[in-house]
């Protein structure tokens, strides 16, 4: 594996803080992307008190060959208790924003629809003043899906876009470049009252101009919020690195998606999609719907 610079260091976790998070956790029997996926920013974001939670267990149906969450094993039945133990999480780490991932279930006909369904309703029982943000797989391209999950009416829809066009059959080949762009569209039109979100990872063989192309495309849909970070290889069976891109690149490319017209561009090496997600409650007095 590639030497990391200087620039994607961490500090170290408080792990008083991250303990507590982890067995509140634990108690409730509920997965984090943070953990299933190797996140750099696990301790910052324990530290804090917030962790994005992956609903629908951690075994993918897909094989996407960057990400370390398991594909391996036999996705199991949807839990139908699990959206009241995510609700009693959400209400003892005190959230006032939270983020919903699942893996892809490309298993189930919605793709787990109904199952973010019940959970963003859940939560909005519990907690009715917490903002909840879902972070959802193309779900196939099930468009009756995406309605049904915007219906329960989350603050933020995000769906990440992950790479650039050219690199997608490498980086992501179960998925289709058009469908990202289509998923957000739709949401935009079908809950213009929704802020929609994405993301794009660098350091795999993509270039400026690409990038800038991929994050022209995503305005053109009415994405509202892009997300862009370094892609770090979880094991060598992983995608390697081809470059490290330093922190000026991405103050470069922050500043284009805001002469897009981006409500908020947040652009750094250990940037992920759920990085920061709670700032959004800001974007919302600031622009809202």
């Amino acid at each position: 594996m590639t030497v990391k610079p200087q620039w994607l260091r961490v500090k170290a976790p408080q792990w008083e803080r991250v303990g507590n998070v982890k067995e509140i956790l634990r108690d409730l029997s509920l997965n984090t992307v943070c953990e299933e996926a190797s996140c750099p920013n696990i301790g910052e974001c324990f530290n804090a008190g917030t962790a994005t939670f992956l609903i629908m267990g951690p075994a993918c149906t897909r094989a996407c060959p960057y990400c370390d969450i398991d594909f391996e094993k036999k996705p199991q039945p949807l839990d139908p208790t699990e959206p009241q133990r995510l609700a009693q999480a959400v209400q003892r780490l005190k959230l006032n924003h939270v983020v919903i991932t699942s893996v892809n279930r490309d298993d189930l006909p919605d793709g787990g629809a109904s199952q973010f369904v019940e959970c963003i309703q859940a939560v909005r029982s519990a907690m009715p003043d917490t903002t909840i943000e879902v972070l959802i797989p193309d779900l196939c391209g099930n468009w009756q899906a995406l309605e049904i999950i915007l219906a329960a009416g989350p603050e933020v829809l995000n769906h990440n876009t992950e790479t650039v066009k050219r690199l997608y059959r490498k980086v992501r080949p179960q998925g289709k470049y058009d469908r990202t762009l289509e998923l957000l569209q739709r949401s935009r039109e079908l809950a213009p009252g929704v802020y929609t979100k994405s993301g794009i990872m660098v350091g795999l063989g993509e270039t400026d101009a690409e990038i800038r192309e991929a994050m022209q495309d995503l305005r053109a849909v009415g994405c509202d919020i892009l997300t862009v970070g370094q892609y770090l290889q979880p094991t060598q069976k992983h995608l390697n690195v081809e470059n490290f891109v330093p922190p000026e690149q991405f103050d470069a490319w922050r500043k284009f998606g805001e002469s897009l017209g981006f409500l908020q561009v947040v652009a750094s090496p250990l940037t992920r999609s759920s990085y920061h997600a709670e700032q959004v409650r800001e974007l919302m007095k600031l622009y809202p719907r």
